[in-house]
């Protein structure tokens, strides 16, 4: 289940982040969080089945009517069992008026889920 983020998940949240190639630097990560925190054009959302298991980043294009998936992690070893492409999949059903689209780290991952 897609749930939005809130600052008592934000440990969780930095470790799933950590895992972007982006994100490996400690103050590079505590930035990226603070910017989801506080700019209202993004927004942080966690993939939730017993335990939090992944996270997904938007940038709200509203000009466009769209988003940029701008972040997208699963846990290691959820991996390889669908969890992206439901996370996909649930934020196009969230928002089905919007399109989405990705970045350059997240497009070779949301190009596999155009059948989502």
């Amino acid at each position: 289940m897609l749930i939005r983020y809130k600052k008592t998940f934000e440990k969780i949240a930095m470790g799933l982040m950590s895992f972007m190639p982006t994100e490996k630097d400690i103050k590079k990560l505590q930035a990226t969080i603070k910017d989801y925190e506080t700019d209202d054009s993004m927004q942080l959302f966690l993939w939730k089945e017993e335990d939090i298991i992944g996270l997904l980043g938007v940038l709200n294009k509203e000009d466009e009517n769209s988003f940029e998936i701008q972040h997208i992690s699963v846990n290691p070893s959820h991996r390889h069992q669908g969890v992206g492409k439901k996370m996909v999949k649930s934020l196009k059903e969230l928002y089905p008026d919007k399109q989405i689209s990705a970045n350059e780290h997240t497009a070779p991952f949301i190009e596999k889920c155009e059948s989502c």
